[in-house]
């Protein structure tokens, strides 16, 4: 799973630093007002971030661990962004915004070894990784697949790092022999090897299905996205949902989300994501069979149809009761 429901807490913190990283990235730097140190954060951490214009968005914790003077994030450019990527991109140094503390739904887990894999912007949590393991002088290697040179981040950080020659980039526009051979690193992983893997749905399907078919144990593959699957909605139908606590019934188009049509009739289920990963919107089912479209629940939470993600997953059978 993703991460957890949007906490109450929040910290104000300013932009101390943005940096362009790649094409269409950039990196935040962002410190306490005060300068005082910020709450201590594990590798794989995230933070929610108070997006300008009302929005709330996850991004991951891309410094090393130890540090406690900064927080530093990375934003991809998003061409269909609903307003969050296109609003960090905004920020500006200087600028005050509100975060969460750091929490961590992705962590390092002990192993003899760390295979590291990132597909794309999902190189911030790897990234953050590498220095720990690196600090702690644990047995690790990381691999990074970009589109281009021109669109990996982090390239320098990379190369000066300590953890330089355990550190293996990869380009879609290279030629086959310096691709990614997944199946090749896979099969030479030592014994007692974890695999963390970040990035577009696309890039994790294929590292999970790499995975399962050399009959590597799922429990040792860990994962986290940064986005949703395109959704097939030419099927699409309208159903109903009905609220236990009112028994009041709402028709939900074929074109539009339970939580967006429960909004116009003054029932704000709190949502942060809008497309089914961090799982803040998760609202329990009383009856009915939810169609998930999310990719927060695990397939076992999925098949008890007790809970689903009104932020994008609809229904297959005609009615919903929810617990609202």
């Amino acid at each position: 799973m993703l991460y957890e429901a949007l906490s109450m807490s929040t910290i104000v913190v300013k932009v101390v630093n943005k940096t362009t990283e790649a094409e269409d990235i950039v990196s935040l730097e962002l410190a306490s007002i005060d300068d005082d140190p910020l709450p201590p954060f594990s590798a794989g951490s995230h933070i929610d971030v108070h997006v300008p214009g009302g929005l709330i968005r996850q991004y991951s914790l891309c410094n090393n661990p130890a540090e406690r003077h900064r927080y530093q994030i990375a934003v991809l450019r998003d061409p269909q962004s609903r307003g969050g990527s296109t609003g960090m991109h905004q920020i500006q140094v200087g600028d005050v915004v509100q975060i969460s503390e750091p929490r961590n739904l992705f962590p390092l887990t002990p192993a003899d070894h760390y295979l590291l894999l990132a597909g794309g912007i999902g190189v911030t949590p790897i990234l953050c990784m590498a220095e720990r393991l690196a600090t702690v002088g644990a047995s690790f290697s990381m691999h990074y697949c970009s589109r281009s040179p021109e669109r990996a981040a982090f390239l320098d950080r990379i190369g000066a790092s300590q953890f330089s020659a355990r550190s293996h980039v990869y380009f879609d526009n290279a030629t086959a022999r310096e691709r990614l051979d997944l199946g090749k690193i896979i099969d030479a992983a030592p014994p007692g090897t974890h695999i963390y893997v970040c990035g577009p749905s696309g890039f994790i399907g294929f590292v999970t299905e790499t995975a399962r078919a050399r009959g590597w144990p799922a429990d040792r593959v860990h994962l986290e996205y940064f986005g949703n699957a395109p959704q097939d909605t030419d099927g699409d139908t309208a159903f109903e949902v009905k609220l236990a606590s009112s028994g009041k019934s709402y028709t939900i188009a074929a074109d539009r989300s339970v939580w967006s049509t429960l909004l116009e009739h003054g029932i704000d289920i709190p949502v942060s994501c809008e497309q089914g990963i961090c799982g803040t919107c998760i609202t329990r089912v009383l009856q009915g069979t939810p169609d998930h479209r999310d990719v927060y629940l695990t397939d076992d939470e999925k098949a008890k149809n007790d809970q689903f993600a009104p932020c994008c997953s609809r229904a297959w059978t005609a009615l919903l009761v929810l617990d609202l």
